[in-house]
């Protein structure tokens, strides 16, 4: 990583993220998701930093960025920065395009200069969404960013996300939803050693396992 390595998003991206996050996310979370939040001082508040979850919904996303208190980086297909107003939206808030099928050595190099940048960028450690928030074959990307970057992760467990929109609904249901934030754990020491990703990813999806296990 750069010597220089940013310590905060840009300016105008943090306007931007609190703008949405304080009309749109988090009243939608506290008022019609009754949302608890349990742990979010355990987010770094500034620097780069790795945010690991379980996926179960397309809300998920900012629903993460919201209760970690800053602006959180996912990926993106890369079709989307061709449109006109809606890519430097997107870019502003922290989307980096990662070709659609193309290799994870792009979608790594990529996340890493995001974290260069100062950004917290969320990985999802399924790689897709699975029916009940559980993560049964978690991936070692996100190990590997980490020990790459030698930047810490923080787990995040979502309890809830999986009901709100069940497939074949277009609205999403007002039901209950639980973000817990874990203590950050620190990055892998190499990351050609695979043992030690592999290591680090189980305790992460552990830990997510295990506030997910606590329910409301």
């Amino acid at each position: 990583m750069n010597h220089l390595q940013r310590q905060r998003e840009p300016k105008f991206s943090l306007a931007l993220y609190h703008l949405f996050k304080w009309s749109i996310v988090n009243p939608m979370l506290r008022a019609y998701f009754r949302g608890h939040i349990y742990g979010a001082e355990n987010m770094p508040s500034s620097g780069p930093v790795l945010v690991v979850a379980n996926h179960a919904s397309d809300f998920d996303p900012p629903i993460v960025s919201s209760c970690v208190c800053r602006p959180v980086s996912y990926m993106a297909k890369q079709e989307l920065f061709k449109v006109p107003v809606l890519a430097p939206a997107i870019r502003a808030y922290g989307a980096y395009p990662v070709q659609r099928g193309g290799s994870a050595r792009g979608a790594i190099r990529a996340a890493l200069e995001q974290l260069d940048q100062g950004w917290a960028v969320g990985v999802f450690l399924q790689g897709t969404r699975t029916p009940d928030g559980r993560i049964p074959q978690p991936k070692l990307g996100a190990a590997m960013i980490a020990a790459k970057a030698q930047v810490p992760l923080v787990p995040v467990s979502l309890w809830g996300t999986h009901r709100i929109l069940p497939r074949g609904t277009k609205f999403p249901k007002p039901l209950p939803v639980t973000v817990r934030i874990g203590p950050p754990i620190a990055p892998p020491g190499s990351s050609k050693d695979k043992d030690a990703l592999k290591a680090v990813t189980e305790y992460c999806c552990d830990l997510i396992h295990t506030m997910h296990d606590l329910g409301r």
